[in-house]
């Protein structure tokens, strides 16, 4: 099956209904169901429309798929001497900052397989793994894979999301040899500064985009009646799709925005966050303060008490007569795939408590914490084996409506 559509359709293939019993996740309608920036914006721009309307674009594609540490948040009071005095030494800035930027591919579980149908870009922002990038971009990934530029791929889990900010933090599993890029000040830049867009434009190929300009304007908001973006800087440089959540870039290399949105059919009309206004809302999506989406941990699998199975069905999975919780599927890339869990395993403990019905395993993995290391006893074909699993993440619920 091929899931091929724009970023600025604003309505998603309808996914499969999953395979019948306890669901330890929620359906894939209900997580559509929250807020999101897929979709085009035909909005106003400080208040007057553009015509063409406004991308919020994550490049959509055919498919084919510790302790943390403090995050760099220092603030520029004013602006560094490469703004003042110096031309842009794009090349030097690039093999500066091109490590700390990543490619995003985002996948749909469906039919027993991963669907990719999305790419963005993101920023690397801490050394234990925090990767910022935009709320539109991550909207409706069961699997986050993230490409960095020494071209290693590494799984991703979801931290935390604020869609009417169009923000998003996700974390890499494998957080050795990062390079975190500095956060500058958006509020030292002035009208006329160098800025550089770096990104993932289009999904074109494993090195990034990158495009320069200077900033147009600053304070922008854009609206459309249901969604409003303010503290946008805005840039000629352009910001294609694929370039969202990108960094854009100063001319000494320090993060001042992140790249959201541009005009479909305007030239030289682009928009990135300011960071100044993302800074305060990164500590709160680590800790899930004031995020609209409720991000939870996410096992993979569908779940079933044996005994309530067909007999069909009971014989497929070898489990005729047993009692337990039985995996019915296991979703391919997820934490109980990685983990080894395989349809007909009885669960019969988690962190040595025991699995009394599917509703006792939903508590067990909801009540941990994206992240966490838990080990799971099966039997599997009358033996005894454990497994060992982290959990991943998924967001479940829209706070506000």
């Amino acid at each position: 099956m091929t899931n091929s559509f724009d970023a600025q359709d604003p309505h998603r293939p309808t996914l499969p209904p999953p395979p019948p019993g306890s669901l330890e996740r929620d359906s894939a309608a209900s997580r559509r169901a929250r807020p999101g920036l897929r979709g085009a914006v035909a909005g106003g721009l400080v208040g007057a429309l553009v015509a063409g309307g406004v991308g919020f674009a994550a490049g959509r594609i055919a498919s084919g798929s510790g302790d943390a540490t403090t995050v760099r948040t220092e603030v520029v009071q004013a602006a560094p001497a490469a703004l003042a005095d110096q031309a842009l030494d794009l090349r030097t800035l690039l093999k500066r900052v091109s490590p700390s930027v990543v490619s995003i591919q985002l996948g749909q579980a469906s039919s027993g397989q991963v669907v990719e149908f999305a790419a963005g870009s993101g920023v690397i922002i801490s050394a234990d793994g925090l990767v910022l990038t935009n709320a539109h971009v991550v909207d409706g990934a069961d699997v986050i894979q993230v490409r960095l530029s020494d071209e290693r791929t590494i799984r991703a889990d979801l931290v935390g999301t604020s869609p009417s900010h169009d923000i998003a933090l996700v974390r890499l599993r494998d957080t050795a040899n990062l390079t975190p890029a500095t956060l500058g000040s958006s509020a030292a830049m002035q009208v006329g500064d160098q800025v550089v867009a770096i990104g993932n434009a289009l999904a074109l190929g494993d090195t990034p985009t990158v495009t320069t300009g200077i900033v147009s304007a600053k304070g922008r908001t854009l609206q459309d009646g249901q969604l409003t973006l303010e503290n946008l800087m805005q840039t000629d440089a352009a910001i294609n799709k694929g370039n969202s959540g990108g960094p854009l870039l100063n001319a000494a290399g320090e993060v001042v925005g992140i790249n959201s949105a541009g005009i479909p059919g305007a030239e030289n009309l682009g928009f990135a966050i300011e960071i100044d206004a993302i800074r305060p809302l990164i500590a709160k999506l680590k800790s899930g303060q004031d995020t609209e989406v409720t991000v939870q941990a996410f096992l993979g699998i569908t779940s079933a008490d044996a005994a309530q199975l067909a007999p069909a069905e009971a014989s497929q999975l070898g489990v005729d007569g047993k009692t337990g919780v039985v995996v019915v599927s296991v979703q391919p890339e997820s934490a109980a795939s990685d983990a080894g869990l395989k349809p007909g395993d009885l669960i019969r403990q988690v962190d040595g408590k025991p699995v009394s019905g599917p509703e006792t395993l939903r508590d067990a993995i909801h009540g941990s914490r994206p992240g966490a290391k838990l080990t799971i006893e099966v039997d599997r074909d009358g033996q005894p084996k454990t497994l060992s699993a982290v959990l991943g993440s998924q967001p479940v619920t829209a706070v506000g409506g």
